[in-house]
């Protein structure tokens, strides 16, 4: 009987007070989020880390002392187990591989090594591919797998109707939830980057985008105020915008209330828990916003979790090198830090 296993790759969190400072060392230690050589890039490590302790635990203090991205991502790799089970032959198995906490990347390839699967997929828990988050995943792979199977990746899915479907509805929902209110823009907030970063080819800006444009047609007619704008900035340089705050601000000040969809985060973190739904929430009412929601991550919505069982099946009838959902290459060829190396799409290069 073959064995499949697939492998959802994730940031990780600290599990508890004590692993807040070496969770955040462990980030800011990875070359793919500070560019600068390791004598110098480790010590700014620490120091980061040591500096931004203090904050970062008591923001995980408000859920409890710890990150739930462990917990939410097992629950959808068990899921997504549950799904191919019914639609792929043999044996299937979901491994959890976390970048900057447990289970790390390295441990969890022994793991699936010792497990001797016939092929593997890697799957990236980020919809939309960026240098910093799948590429450091690929990365660390890459470097620790020594096990047998075909290894097949699937770097990205902006666009998948699933993923689409599954944000529309929670809009839907929350919308719905609460009595449908009038003057409401809609904001889709993601993860920021550098801006240097996109100059330099990462397709991470435009994925997200093409994203919030499907979720768009999903949600049909009515949805016409909306902004696409970026969360979590640190640091000094400058990045990609508008910032979630200033968009907030901005819609208070028009007298809009807000309804804000994290989409570019597919489980609840850190930055839907604590600063989504608290210091965002502040910030708002600060300024007199009457209306704030906040959709909640997709979690084991069952059509996302069909989504990534289809990511899954379509990756082992194809080509062994990085590929879209869609097949071959998602990225034009503007976007040099794609990792597919399938030609570019015509129509967008």
């Amino acid at each position: 009987m073959s064995r499949t296993a697939v492998v959802l790759f994730n940031l990780g969190g600290p599990d508890g007070p004590d692993a807040v400072e070496p969770f955040l060392r462990n980030l800011f230690s990875d070359p793919a989020i500070i560019g600068l050589p390791a004598p110098v890039r480790l010590p700014l490590a620490r120091l980061i880390a040591r500096r931004r302790r203090e904050e970062a635990t008591a923001n995980y203090a408000r859920m409890g002392g710890g990150s739930p991205l462990l917990p939410e991502t097992e629950a959808q790799a068990r899921a997504l187990e549950a799904a191919l089970a019914d639609r792929l032959p043999g044996e299937t198995r979901c491994f959890t591989a976390m970048r900057y906490w447990r289970p790390f990347t390295e441990a969890v390839a022994r793991e699936v090594a010792a497990w001797s699967p016939d092929q593997v997929v890697l799957l990236p828990l980020y919809p939309q591919f960026s240098t910093t988050t799948t590429g450091s995943s690929l990365k660390a792979w890459t470097a620790a797998y020594r096990g047998p199977g075909e290894v097949r990746t699937v770097c990205c899915y902006p666009d998948v109707g699933g993923l689409a479907r599954a944000h529309a509805d929670r809009i839907r929902e929350t919308f719905e939830a609460a009595g449908r209110p009038d003057n409401l823009r809609l904001l889709f907030s993601a993860h920021g980057l550098p801006e240097r970063v996109v100059k330099g080819g990462d397709p991470y800006q435009a994925q997200v985008e093409a994203t919030c444009a499907a979720v768009l047609a999903e949600l049909g007619p009515g949805w016409d105020d909306w902004q696409v704008c970026y969360q979590s900035r640190v640091g000094p340089l400058k990045w990609i915008g508008p910032a979630t705050a200033d968009a907030i601000v901005h819609a208070a000040e028009e007298g809009r209330g807000v309804l804000l969809t994290p989409i570019a985060f597919v489980s609840e973190h850190v930055e839907t828990l604590v600063e989504l739904d608290h210091e965002y929430r502040t910030l708002a009412a600060e300024h007199g916003m009457e209306v704030y929601l906040r959709a909640p991550a997709l979690g084991i919505a069952p059509v996302f979790i069909d989504a990534l069982a289809d990511a899954v099946l379509g990756a082992l009838g194809r080509d062994r090198r990085p590929q879209a959902a869609c097949g071959g290459r998602w990225c034009p060829a503007r976007w040099g830090r794609c990792p597919s190396p399938f030609p570019a799409p015509e129509a967008a290069a």
